[in-house]
């Protein structure tokens, strides 16, 4: 009988942990769309909110990754922080090209 709770506290234990990193990248690809969007229209200190907000997903997102999916989201980690450097000097243009690219490679670390 424990054994066998625990192999169901395990792998309870294990969806947690795939749906918390799925909820990260779910957040992280919300806010860094929405960063472009509004990067798109203009709206630099919007950007740079969302953009901040994306970051700290994305980081938390790669902190389980593994391999390829890592990889993608370590550069859209860098793209991210090159959006926010961006948007905090008022380049607003460049800021939505990062934060697009980081679009980009948060989608590829999904397949």
């Amino acid at each position: 009988m424990k054994k066998l709770a625990l192999l169901f506290i395990g792998l309870f234990l294990v969806n947690v942990t795939a749906f918390a990193d799925d909820h990260h990248i779910d957040v992280a690809l919300e806010h860094a769309t929405a960063a472009t969007i509004y990067g798109k229209n203009g709206h630099t200190s919007v950007l740079l909110e969302h953009a901040k907000i994306a970051l700290e997903h994305v980081l938390a997102a790669s902190l389980k990754a593994q391999g390829v999916s890592k990889s993608h989201l370590e550069s859209a980690a860098e793209d991210l922080e090159e959006a926010i450097s961006q948007s905090e000097s008022g380049h607003v243009g460049t800021a939505t090209r990062h934060a697009r690219a980081a679009v980009g490679h948060i989608k590829n670390s999904e397949k």
